[in-house]
């Protein structure tokens, strides 16, 4: 495959302004795929002076709500029409299977885009409940010139989560992807652009985060900063919005979800493949991978006899394999991270039962086994720390009370699982856990039309679902006054 890594401002493919390059190495096998363009502040000024200027012109927020509508229609569907190169390029750049690639990864990015352009006409406006003296309207607008953060482990979803209803609100976007991932962030314009989005309006710039995201998130004339990423980053952006022009700022942050599993669960085979099957998807990197399992003491020697079974599915082996369930870690950097904080279990006292090696280093390629800890107290830095690998944390409690503890017991709040037959506890215990999503009796059952986010340290705002146009459109009130002659 041949990749362009040159950014896209205004319509058109660009090197950056310094002429900078990096190389972008495949974590499958070692390989460069190609070389990408090093955007500075330079290149996010020229952005973001075209997605001003489009936005001031109206040629995009200008359209009626169904025209929009047609042009993210067609975006979709471009999506969709090249599923396969961009479920290779995804798997490529960051070594996610490519059978998930294609049916998770491009599907739900194209579904996600689809959704926010069919529901863009159908968002009313309100009139308020006022004496008849007066009509006070209260309508959206589009906040103006958003800036787009995203991650290497979703790239197309994460992206899409962002700029779909910015863009389906009326909004001009400039798109920083990660640098360890950014191939498909880039082919997503050129399909834009094809199905109709004006020059100006999404503009893509890839680049390292010091370089090109600090500038995006400090600038003067971008009106709104959405992030995922770390906690640790994310607080750097909210404070960067706060220095310059104090830009509305939306983070979704890192997670230490807990799974727990009570003895009365329901469906104990069940509950096991949803347990090792969330952590190992997609290498563990995932935000709200159910990374802390709290399994009631009386049943976790027989879960763990069940995990354990599992466990040699999901073997690391090459993505571009049809076959293959769990790939390679994004780069040498994580796989390096991931393998320390495995170290740091043995070397606090848990116990390791499965794993906790690199695989596959012959390939040249970033592989880590699937690992699996038992005997984790929660003062460990495996039970308190997002590692975003493939590792688990097994942790058992008691009772109730002791259970919801321990889950609550972290700065994170993103999501969480609860697995019991009792209706009365499952409700409790939902309402209880501090958490954005609460699964219960599954994990990773999930749709576009509920808000994603968390609580505490895992982020401000919510991304999916009608409560996203929140993040990228003004509420307005028009005050009339009513001098009725009858």
């Amino acid at each position: 495959m041949q990749f362009d890594g040159r950014a896209l401002i205004d319509g058109k493919r660009v090197d950056a302004q310094s002429g900078a390059r990096f190389a972008c190495v495949s974590p499958v096998d070692g390989r460069v795929l190609t070389e990408v363009a090093q955007c500075g502040a330079a290149d996010v000024d020229r952005a973001v002076a075209a997605a001003r200027a489009a936005f001031e012109d109206k040629r995009w927020r200008g359209l009626p709500p169904a025209q929009r509508k047609r042009v993210m229609i067609r975006f979709a569907d471009l999506l969709l029409e090249n599923a396969d190169a961009l479920a290779l390029t995804e798997t490529l750049d960051m070594g996610k299977p490519v059978k998930y690639a294609r049916a998770v990864d491009v599907n739900s990015a194209a579904n996600c885009i689809r959704w926010y352009g069919e529901a863009v006409d159908k968002v009313y406006d309100e009139i308020a409940p006022t004496a008849e003296t007066a009509l006070a309207l209260i309508t959206r607008e589009p906040v103006g010139v958003v800036g787009v953060i995203v991650p290497w482990n979703y790239p197309m979803i994460m992206a899409a989560w962002k700029i779909a209803p910015a863009l389906a609100a009326g909004n001009s976007v400039v798109l920083k992807p990660s640098e360890k991932s950014p191939l498909t962030a880039l082919r997503l314009a050129d399909l834009a652009l094809e199905a109709g989005i004006p020059a100006g309006v999404f503009n893509v710039l890839p680049g390292f985060g010091a370089e090109a995201g600090s500038p995006l998130a400090l600038h003067m004339d971008v009106d709104c900063i959405a992030f995922t990423g770390s906690t640790r980053v994310g607080k750097q952006i909210h404070v960067m919005a706060g220095q310059s022009n104090l830009k509305r700022a939306w983070t979704e942050l890192g997670g230490k979800s807990p799974n727990i599993v009570f003895a009365d669960c329901p469906d104990l085979d069940k509950a096991v493949e949803a347990a090792v099957g969330s952590i190992f998807f997609n290498q563990g990197e995932s935000c709200n991978a159910p990374s802390r399992l709290l399994v009631e003491a009386s049943i976790k020697d027989r879960f763990l006899e069940k995990a354990l079974a599992l466990v040699p599915a999901y073997a690391p082996a090459n993505p571009t394999l049809p076959e293959t369930i769990m790939g390679a870690v994004v780069d040498q950097t994580q796989m390096a991270t991931v393998l320390r904080y495995i170290e740091s279990g043995r070397a606090e006292g848990a116990k390791l039962l499965a794993g906790g090696e690199q695989a596959l280093a012959e390939t040249g390629g970033c592989y880590v086994q699937p690992t699996i800890f038992d005997g984790v107290r929660p003062d460990m830095t495996i039970a308190r720390e997002e590692i975003f690998g493939p590792v688990l944390s097994v942790l058992s409690f008691t009772d109730t009370a002791e259970a919801v503890r321990l889950a609550n017991d972290s700065a994170y709040g993103l999501q969480a699982g609860v697995w019991t037959r009792d209706i009365n506890k499952a409700h409790g215990v939902a309402r209880a856990l501090r958490a954005g999503t609460v699964h219960v009796n599954q994990y990773d059952e999930d749709d576009i039309t509920v808000p994603f986010g968390g609580f505490k340290q895992s982020g401000v705002g919510r991304d999916k679902s009608l409560h996203a146009f929140d993040k990228y459109t003004e509420t307005k009130t028009t005050w009339v006054r009513i001098d009725s002659p009858v």
